[in-house]
Parts: C-alpha cells; structure tokens; sequence
C-alpha cells in the first residue's frame, strides 16, 4: 500500500472512531431531554414593591401612571405660577419643570393619557387599557392638584382622593 493510501485508512479510521464516540452521547443527551419534566415558561407572579414611603401604587403600572400624573401637576403649577393661567395643552407645558417633550405621547404603556382645559383650570385622566380593576385603577387630577382613584369606573373629581 502506497503512503497516499494509508493515510485514507488511517482517516477512514478515525473517522469510524469518532462516529462510535460521539454517537453515543448524542443518543444519551437526547433520552436525557426526553426524560427531563418540562420547565415552567411562566414567571411566577410578583408583589409590587413600593418605590418610596407611602406609595400608594399597587403595581408597576400604576406607579408609572402616578408618576407622570405628578409630574403634569407640578409642570402646570409652576406654568400657572410664570404665566398666570394654566397650560391648555401638553405642548404648551415642555420644559416646564420635568416635563419633556417625549412626555407628550399619551401611550403610556398600560395607560392612555386624556387632557382638557378648561377656562381656569385643567383635566388630567389617566384611564387603563385594560378595564379598571385593583392594580390598574383609573386616576383624575385638576388644578387643586389632588389624585383621585377608581377601580370601576374612569376617575373624576368625585372619585375617592388617593391617599
């Protein structure tokens, strides 16, 4: 046998070798997969964790929804306070305090913003995509600055003030 051949049984050889190496494993690995339980896909559910003392959010959505309401509220005071009157839109209130104008989107996540002005004042609702229930409740605020909640209905200024 020439040299050119003996280095094709020596190939041949080790690639049987490696073939009764390695097919084994796969075959051991792929029982192991069927044998194992399914793992859970699901995360399990977690409780809001408050994001300062006294928060009164009962989730994340929430608490963002609550965020951008006091951040409206705070821009429209110190507006009032610079022009004497209230802003009569979101574009009117953009760098005004905090207020940006990515800010002006009314998506907001699990929330949808709804604005109106009014002769010496402001509406802002916060109204849940999802129908209001306890940890996505609707909220309203005005010019008295105080947040009221609902659970069942779109919030007004009869709704209980949240605390």
């Amino acid at each position: 046998m020439d040299v050119t051949g003996l280095k094709r049984v020596r190939i041949r050889y080790l690639q049987i070798a490696l073939t009764l190496v390695i097919l084994p494993s796969s075959f051991m690995m792929a029982a192991q997969q069927q044998s194992a339980p399914p793992q859970a896909t699901t995360q399990p559910q977690t409780t809001y964790q408050p994001k300062f003392q006294g928060d009164p959010a009962r989730s994340d959505s929430e608490a963002n929804a609550l965020g951008y309401m006091r951040t409206v509220v705070r821009a429209q005071k110190l507006y009032n306070k610079k022009n004497d009157k209230y802003a009569t839109s979101l574009a009117d209130l953009v760098h005004t305090g905090n207020f940006t104008r990515r800010m002006l989107n009314t998506d907001r996540g699990d929330y949808t913003v709804e604005f109106h002005s009014k002769k010496d004042g402001y509406e802002l609702t916060m109204v849940p995509k999802q129908q209001a229930d306890a940890t996505h409740r609707s909220f309203y605020a005005n010019e008295d600055g105080m947040i009221h909640a609902d659970e069942t209905k779109t919030a007004d200024e009869n709704s209980p003030k949240l605390k």
